[in-house]
């Protein structure tokens, strides 16, 4: 009789990968401009295919009267043509405030964010930046998920990102 090991069945059951831990770390430049605006910032996974598999986090000006900040996230136009038109902010654990210069290291455990019904495989991190008065700018990453090792991947933004780094850990 063959034996079957833990990953090949959740591979074959399209079942999720075994408890993990993403880290994500999203380098938002210092920008020499007069005015300077925060980006409204998307972070998602999408399948090799490019269909949209997880949303991981938003972060959008929160504070504006009557959600109206929300009106600005189609700025953001990759992300909002493959899920976020669909959703509706703001969203329990994905959408937060957004964020000041520097580098910012997000953790999603597999088993309390969208990660948990993701099925090992191969996936690309996506981060799209869009800022008032500035430009709008995507980075993606591929990355392994359910794999044995913590391989680091990262990629390099242009103008209104930074380096954008991700490592699965088991």
């Amino acid at each position: 009789m063959q034996k079957i090991l833990p990953f090949a069945i959740s591979t074959l059951l399209g079942t999720s990968a075994m408890a993990a831990e993403l880290v994500v770390k999203v380098e938002v430049p210092k920008l020499n401009v007069a005015e300077y605006h925060r980006p409204y910032v998307a972070i998602w996974v999408e399948r090799p295919d490019q269909s949209f598999a997880a949303n991981l986090s938003v972060w959008y000006d929160l504070k504006k009267r009557d959600n109206e900040g929300a009106k600005w996230l189609k700025d953001m136009r990759q992300w909002w043509r493959r899920s976020g038109r669909d959703v509706s902010m703001p969203i329990d654990g994905v959408s937060s405030a957004t964020r000041i210069v520097g580098e910012h290291t997000l953790n999603f455990a597999s088993d309390k964010t969208a990660l948990a019904k993701l099925p090992a495989g191969e996936y690309n991190l996506l981060v799209e930046a869009a800022r008032e008065g500035g430009g709008r700018e995507v980075v993606k990453v591929p990355f392994t998920w359910g794999g044995k090792d913590g391989k680091l991947a990262s990629a390099q933004g242009d103008h209104e990102l930074g380096k954008i780094s991700v490592q699965v850990k088991p």
